[in-house]
């Protein structure tokens, strides 16, 4: 017996369920015993790929769909035992130029799924992931959840309004729900055609080409890269963790690295790709945090959750699933 043998039998629906961290957490969810149903939009850009879910395309009911319709999100969200909301804009370059579909989707989308449970499901568990950008730039380090927030981008304000949203739903209407601050997550499934968000994987794609990655300043910056099969046992335990409800808990590693660091490792398990120093990039130097990893001392207490796999297995396993399935993703 173990601790997720609780899915067996349940219903979960899964936001944003065709993308990086919600396919993943479907095939998870699949072979539990749980069964899935995936709302996704499929906005170009923004990660969702039919191939992502091939194991299981048998297995879950998929809804093409849009968080902010309404009367969608009513009924998906009935008899569901869970409602893991991953959907939202995740674009953080976007965000500096067109605010709007942040504010639509994260905030406005986020209320819509609240109401629905409010109104048609109460009973559901919620379990929301958010960014660690909600922090902004570190006060001190490791970041624990007592940090300020000063959020430094639309992206990152929207995703910390919706988990205020979700807090609100949960000590006011009594929907359970957890929030999770997702630090830099990598591995198998997130989208490779583009470098506007999901930093290791753009690295992999570049290394994987055998090309050039370029490290922004002197490449000295630290952050907590995550692995996506640590970071979904790290969901699936907050969804059924009764201690965990109404909690707000880092999803990160307390272990850090540089991006000199990263870049090395990653072309000595690829085997080719180069990197070299570059300048940041006006938007991207305007939204850089500096030095941040995630103090998980409360995750660790109320969970039991540890991150499991070192950066070398987790860059060797992404690499591994790319180089096989490379046709799919560019």
């Amino acid at each position: 017996m173990t601790p997720f043998d609780a899915f067996k039998g349940t219903r979960a629906l899964i936001t944003g369920g065709m993308g990086f961290i919600g396919s993943n957490l479907a095939l998870a969810l699949v072979e539990l015993g749980a069964h899935v149903t995936i709302a996704d939009a499929m906005i170009p850009g923004y990660g969702g790929n039919l191939f992502n879910i091939e194991p299981i395309r048998e297995r879950v009911t998929v809804n093409f769909c849009d968080i902010r319709d309404a009367n969608v999100m009513n009924y998906l969200v009935k008899r569901q035992d869970f409602v893991f909301h991953l959907a939202g804009q995740v674009d953080h370059i976007l965000s500096l130029t067109d605010p709007f579909p942040d504010i639509d989707i994260n905030i406005k989308g986020t209320a819509i799924v609240m109401e629905a449970c409010k109104h048609h499901n109460p009973s559901t568990r919620v379990i929301y992931t958010g960014t660690r950008g909600q922090y902004g730039e570190a006060v001190s380090l490791p970041v624990s959840e007592e940090a300020p927030t000063h959020p430094k981008g639309i992206y990152e304000i929207t995703n910390l309004t919706a988990e205020k949203i979700i807090e609100v739903y949960n000590d006011v209407h009594n929907i359970h729900s957890v929030l999770l601050r997702l630090t830099n997550i990598y591995g198998p499934r997130a989208q490779m055609l583009h470098s506007r968000y999901g930093v290791v994987n753009w690295f992999v794609r570049l290394a994987l080409d055998n090309a050039t990655i370029k490290v922004f300043g002197d490449g000295q910056i630290k952050r907590d890269f995550l692995y996506v099969g640590d970071c979904i046992r790290a969901i699936l335990l907050a969804a059924i963790c009764d201690e965990a409800r109404g909690e707000v808990m880092n999803v990160g590693i307390d272990r850090p690295t540089n991006f000199v660091e990263l870049a090395n490792t990653l072309i000595e398990v690829c085997g080719s790709g180069s990197w070299e120093f570059a300048p940041f990039s006006p938007e991207r130097k305007a939204q850089e945090p500096g030095d941040f990893y995630s103090d998980i001392s409360k995750i660790r207490r109320i969970l039991g959750w540890e991150p499991e796999t070192s950066l070398r297995d987790g860059l060797a396993a992404t690499v591994a699933y790319y180089r096989q399935h490379k046709a799919h993703y560019w």
